[in-house]
């Protein structure tokens, strides 16, 4: 095998991870989770978020921005570039 047909091979295999890369970051965006930096699936509502945090939507209190979140619309609410979640979870125990 030629050496330049190794590094033509070796280039477009890089070429291909590079455009996978920048592909995966379009798809997610960033938000605040608790005060920590995270990335999200773009278009991810807010239940679904929660699930895929293994965290049951019946049992916490979100608020996006400032403002607290109906539970009802967990589903309708979509998770958008640069939110600031809070989210707390009830624990039972005595």
């Amino acid at each position: 095998m030629r050496a330049s047909s190794t590094l033509k091979r070796t280039w477009l295999r890089s070429g291909q991870v590079l455009l996978r890369r920048l592909m995966e970051l379009k798809e997610s965006i960033a938000i605040h989770l608790n005060g920590d930096l995270r990335h999200v699936t773009v278009g991810v509502s807010l239940a679904d978020m929660l699930h895929e945090l293994g965290l049951d939507p019946r049992k916490v209190a979100v608020e996006r921005n400032l403002e607290i979140v109906p539970r009802g619309t967990f589903d309708e609410v979509r998770v958008q570039e640069g939110d600031r979640l809070e989210i707390v979870h009830f624990v039972g125990g005595g």
